[in-house]
């Protein structure tokens, strides 16, 4: 009873401290309550929600998601921990200390944290790389032949794995802490499902040994997967017979029960937990048909009890797995915030991208001192964990005590099961990463470039090795996005009839253009890999000759010079002869001097009429450029604008349309803007430019234009 009373004081003390109105803070503090208070809740969301759980609404749900989400643990974490290339009993502690960190710093409340096979398979690949079987050798007593130190090679690998996962932790909190949860946006969607799937290849090859009951060679470096498959078939003929029928037992009874689950899942209360009932049987079965001895079946072998002592990681090792450990961060952080959002989505609720860093990193930096590796979410249990009632995290901790009974007391239960049934569990369970290769047909629909982007990260994944192909693909990636920009749709705008939208001329037929006014827009901002290609597709588009221009512009400034020229040599002759014919000869200056105006006025009056694009050679007097797909302006980009407003001094007004205010500060700290180029050329929409270029071009048809925006007056430099 007296802690029945103490728990429920301490439940609305915490909900009184976290829900009561904030303190105003002493005047001379520069931390107030209220932030310390965010700041806690933030770096902290357990104390968010904790103290305002509901036994009532959600106890039930989340015990019996955190039971059936750590009978799903045990069987995957042991099959997972072969993908790592550890003892099976590792990857039960994987499955056990980093859900509880999470469990205090993480953001979801569906994710489950712990073991997945892509990431397992990247731990592999480094322990493997850095600690093959060729450096433990022994010399076997009984008939004197060499051997592999199993206990000693098992021991390093771990040390290596433990040491990559406290690196890649380190790493997440870094980019957390900097708020760098944006970095996965560098991963597209097609990028990660392409990754994942060619993961799933590698895990298949990794586990096929264990079906056969073979022993390849290791290869690493680029093509070890063909170099793997090729090995594996060399060996066929000495498959092991045991191994064989064990795995096709295992694997028929697994994939029916799984398709069961999935046909009847809404009439079952919670899936048939059939990887935890196929390895007890297979356990037992093995133990009373002394497999191993009988029939050269391999199995786990010793699974030591109790939990192990924290042990500071190799920091020696940092140097060789650097690369390994950011490209495990990186990945398991795309896999967990995407599977995260997605629940948030649809509960409801915000996930913090920049939070999920740090609650992953601490998982992973804490899980490395207690000799785990590296974790996150899983699909498959977290989408257990969802429909069986879990409410929030703490079903994690429901599943987490069941590992650590496990651990304590049942795991040496498990020393006889053959690891070709983990296999097994491994392959059936990578049944959705195979199922995405039905996106090459959506892809192909849908959109190409993703379809490439996805069709050469498989093929860097498979050939390639997991680092260097994740590295390759997101090179690609990131090209295929330099390339769209590069490679833009121009487009010649006309008007809708009877309306003021401005259409693309050659998509829509009922869209007219208007009479000596070049509308022209480009799908994506200008910058310095595309501006040339700007320029050239306005010239080609608008049909504007600019060499034809320039001679045009060359002959009118060298006709204009030989006009100033006269006239100056006529003023000279104006003034001798009225030295000359001083009293005598004002009749004379009259009719020079008017012939002189006149001349004047007809060259200003030919000015003006060019300057006005009144040419004879080019009917377009005005060009309008779009640039509401503009994001920002670089130096090349001012100075391509600066050339089309070259057009203004030969024969079309320049106006520019849609700019948006953070280009139009860009432009003016460039000095864009002059005398020549005044802010009055900046106008809010396509259709006051045109209104503006009919008035100014004398079309009396046309609505005048009211009211010119001048950007000088709304933005503020």
């Amino acid at each position: 009873m007296s802690i029945s009373l103490v728990i429920n004081g301490f439940k609305k003390y915490m909900i009184l401290f976290f829900t009561s109105p904030p303190l105003q803070p002493f005047p001379w503090s520069r931390c107030s309550v209220p932030k310390l208070k965010r700041s806690v809740l933030g770096f902290l969301p357990v104390l968010s929600w904790l103290p305002r759980y509901s036994l009532r609404d959600n106890a039930l749900g989340d015990l019996t998601s955190g039971i059936s989400v750590g009978i799903m643990h045990l069987p995957q974490g042991m099959a997972y921990a072969l993908l790592a290339s550890v003892p099976p009993v590792f990857g039960l502690y994987t499955s056990f200390y980093p859900v509880l960190v999470y469990f205090i710093f993480g953001t979801s409340r569906h994710i489950s944290i712990g073991t997945f096979a892509v990431i397992s398979i990247m731990i592999g690949s480094v322990t493997e790389k850095l600690a093959p079987d060729s450096n433990f050798p022994s010399l076997n007593e009984t008939n004197g032949t060499g051997g592999v130190d199993l206990a000693a090679r098992d021991a390093y690998r771990v040390q290596i794995a433990a040491s990559t996962t406290v690196l890649c932790g380190l790493f997440q909190i870094l980019l957390g802490m900097m708020r760098f949860g944006f970095v996965v946006t560098y991963l597209s969607e097609p990028l990660v499902r392409g990754y994942m799937t060619g993961a799933a290849t590698h895990v298949v090859a990794s586990q096929l040994k264990y079906v056969f009951g073979i022993d390849p060679a290791r290869f690493s470096g680029p093509l070890s997967q063909v170099y793997l498959l090729i090995d594996i078939c060399r060996l066929l003929p000495e498959t092991n017979i045991g191994a064989l029928v064990v795995s096709l037992v295992a694997l028929v009874v697994l994939i029916t029960v799984k398709e069961l689950n999935t046909c009847y899942e809404k009439k079952l209360p919670m899936p048939i937990p059939i990887e935890l009932i196929v390895i007890i049987a297979a356990t037992l079965i093995s133990y009373y048909g002394d497999l191993n001895s009988q029939y050269n079946v391999s199995v786990v072998g010793e699974i030591p009890q109790g939990l192990k002592p924290p042990s500071p990681p190799d920091i020696s090792l940092w140097g060789s797995v650097v690369g390994d450990a950011f490209a495990v961060a990186i990945v398991g952080y795309a896999i967990n915030i995407s599977l995260g959002k997605t629940f948030g989505l649809k509960h409801g609720y915000k996930v913090d991208s920049n939070q999920e860093l740090v609650a992953l990193g601490l998982s992973n930096t804490a899980g490395g001192f207690f000799q785990c590796y590296a974790v996150t979410s899983s699909l498959s249990r977290s989408l257990i964990q969802e429909s069986t009632g879990g409410k929030t995290q703490v079903a994690g901790v429901i599943s987490s005590v069941i590992v650590l009974v496990t651990v304590l007391q049942l795991g040496t239960l498990f020393e006889e099961l053959p690891k070709a049934v983990l296999a097994c569990i491994v392959f059936v369970n990578l049944k959705g990463m195979f199922r995405q290769f039905l996106d090459i047909p959506a892809l192909w629909k849908s959109n190409k470039v993703d379809l490439m982007v996805w069709l050469v990260t498989l093929v860097c994944t498979v050939l390639l090795n997991l680092d260097i192909g994740l590295a390759a693909s997101i090179a690609f990636s990131l090209l295929t996005v330099i390339f769209r920009s590069q490679l833009p749709r121009y487009s010649i705008l006309g008007r809708v009839p009877g309306t003021e939208l401005y259409l693309d001329t050659d998509t829509y037929e009922e869209v007219k253009e208007i009479p000596g006014v070049i509308i022209f827009r480009s799908s994506t901002t200008m910058y310095y890999t595309n501006a040339e290609l700007y320029l050239d597709a306005l010239l080609e588009k608008s049909g504007i000759d600019i060499g034809k221009l320039l001679m045009k512009k060359k002959k009118k400034d060298s006709e204009q010079k030989r006009a100033d020229k006269k006239e100056e040599k006529r003023a000279k002759i104006k003034v001798n002869w009225a030295f000359d014919q001083q009293g005598t000869g004002s009749d004379q200056d009259s009719e020079i001097g008017s012939y002189g105006d006149n001349h004047i006025t007809q060259a200003a009056s030919t000015g003006s009429e060019s300057e006005s694009g009144k040419s004879a050679d080019n009917s377009t007097h005005t060009i309008i450029l779009d640039l509401s797909t503009a994001s920002f302006v670089d130096t090349v980009t001012v100075k391509i604008l600066k050339n089309v407003c070259v057009f203004r001094h030969m024969c079309c007004l320049t106006l520019f349309v849609s700019t948006p205010v953070c280009v139009v500060e860009q432009l003016s700290i460039a000095g864009f803007f002059c005398e020549s180029i005044p802010k009055s050329c900046l106008f809010a929409t396509v259709h006051d430019a045109v209104l503006h270029s009919l008035r100014v071009h004398g079309d009396k048809d046309r609505p005048q234009y009211e009211c010119v925006l001048d950007m000088s007056s709304t933005t503020k430099m």
